[in-house]
């Protein structure tokens, strides 16, 4: 048999080798983020003999930050770094274990199907070729990568601003899987719906909130260890230049629909996190909630409003999540949308689990709820 090689030195790449002298026995471990202590993303390449079966033990599983997010998971495998499908797991003990039979002599395996920053950049020099859309740089992260904001109308003064904006914590890729899905509706000319709603309003796109820690492999922090999604409520260029930048242009154009794209390690389901905590919250902002929640539910069987976080207590808001500042500032709806890791329970799928494509249809699909909330205002 040939030595088995296993790399991540590769965009979004990240896991330690204890021992892979042994194709019967691979050990690996997961690694904290460059500078925090979260630890759950993966994502490596093995290479090896064709017909040789690897097992593989990701042994400090039992360490992470969600250990929920083990049980029932699947890893997310691909040979050709394009179609992604699942490779049966068992968690027992604090150790991921799976093995694979190589029909080719690499495969790659990660936590969820990854969206490079190569892609992102593909995505966003194809939107600019719309005329309707403005690729427009905010400034730099502290890495040196853009912070790149899309504008997305077909009429100079709009009426109503929607904001969406994803990826705050880097390892949570299906969100952007989402925003990809989401800009392909919105710019399809043959769609009636986006057509309608460029009409008179502009759509302001953050397709990756965190592009340092994303090319960096870490699950929830940009390159100087900030969870960005802890950081709305005072910002800084020294730490989180992400949030800084996109909440001054926020504070500059308003806003009267928010949405921030998330995925959630351990609940099998999609559905949104509210502003209920927030001090504002009122009759109108719960209306709004609804409104939203019904249109997502009427046109995807994907979305669910029975599974999700517990609601936080009146005036018991953490404002320095980006939903709940963006709520409380702009007083208008403010929704985190969540998706799974794993698969949806309600709907699942064995061979693929929760994916690429299902997320981007998640993303089309909330054209619908988005039409209803700002026909309602």
């Amino acid at each position: 048999m040939s030595v088995i090689q296993i790399s991540d030195q590769f965009d979004s790449g990240s896991i330690d080798v204890i021992d892979a002298t042994d194709a019967n026995n691979i050990q690996l471990a997961i690694r904290k983020d460059n500078a925090a202590d979260f630890l759950q993303w993966f994502h490596f390449r093995i290479d090896g003999e064709v017909g040789q079966v690897c097992k593989i033990h990701i042994t400090n599983t039992g360490e992470s930050s969600y250990v929920g997010g083990w049980p029932e998971y699947d890893v997310c495998t691909s040979w050709n770094r394009q179609d992604w499908f699942r490779t049966p797991c068992t968690y027992a003990d604090g150790v991921l274990s799976f093995e694979i039979e190589l029909h080719q002599n690499s495969v790659y395996f990660a936590y969820f199907a990854p969206y490079s920053y190569e892609r992102h950049l593909d995505l966003l020099a194809w939107a600019q070729s719309d005329e309707r859309v403005g690729n427009q740089t905010l400034g730099s992260t502290l890495d040196g990568r853009s912070m790149s904001l899309l504008r997305i109308s077909d009429c100079a003064t709009p009426k109503r601003k929607v904001w969406v904006i994803a990826r705050q914590h880097p390892g949570e890729t299906m969100a952007e899987w989402f925003v990809e899905g989401f800009l392909h509706a919105l710019l399809d000319v043959d769609n009636p719906l986006a057509n309608k709603l460029l009409q008179d309003t502009a759509f302001y796109v953050v397709p990756n909130m965190n592009p340092d820690g994303s090319a960096r492999g870490n699950l929830r922090t940009n390159a100087a260890g900030a969870n960005l999604n802890r950081e709305w409520e005072s910002p800084s260029m020294t730490s989180s230049p992400e949030v800084f930048l996109v909440r001054e242009r926020m504070l500059k154009e308003g806003g009267d629909l928010f949405l921030d794209i998330h995925g959630d390690e351990e609940l099998p389901y999609n559905f949104v996190a509210g502003c209920e905590g927030n001090l504002g919250y009122d009759a109108r902002h719960a209306a709004l909630e609804s409104t939203f929640k019904n249109a997502y539910m009427a046109i995807s069987p994907d979305f669910q409003d029975t599974h999700g976080y517990p609601k936080d207590e009146p005036g018991k808001a953490d404002m320095r999540i980006a939903a709940n500042w963006l709520g409380e500032q702009f007083k208008t709806l403010s929704f985190t949308i969540e998706m799974p890791f794993k698969d949806n329970a309600d709907l699942p799928n064995p061979y693929t689990g929760w994916s690429p494509e299902r997320s981007a249809q998640l993303g089309r699909d909330v054209l619908f709820p988005v039409n209803a909330v700002l026909a309602s205002l």
